[in-house]
């Protein structure tokens, strides 16, 4: 099974030829490749799985995400 996290674009540029970007995902700032998303722009939340922007969506679909995400911690540490 994989795990995919969505994080905003803070900052897109070049690195080795790669088109590059700092994710911000909810503090924790990361490296992330863009190859697979050449459309994303500053402000996009993409889609990230091992280091690279698999694809964009909107705001909306990223905070429902991450609040899922959240809920699975919580309800984890409850029953542990």
């Amino acid at each position: 099974m994989c795990l995919a996290i969505p994080g905003k674009i803070a900052k897109i540029y070049q690195k080795d030829d790669l088109s590059m970007a700092k994710i911000d995902f909810g503090g924790i700032v990361k490296e992330i490749c863009l190859a697979y998303t050449p459309e994303a722009k500053v402000g996009d939340y993409a889609l990230i799985h091992v280091g690279f922007a698999i694809s964009l969506m909107d705001e909306e679909e990223a905070q429902e995400t991450l609040k899922l995400i959240k809920d699975i911690a919580d309800f984890e540490n409850e029953i542990s």
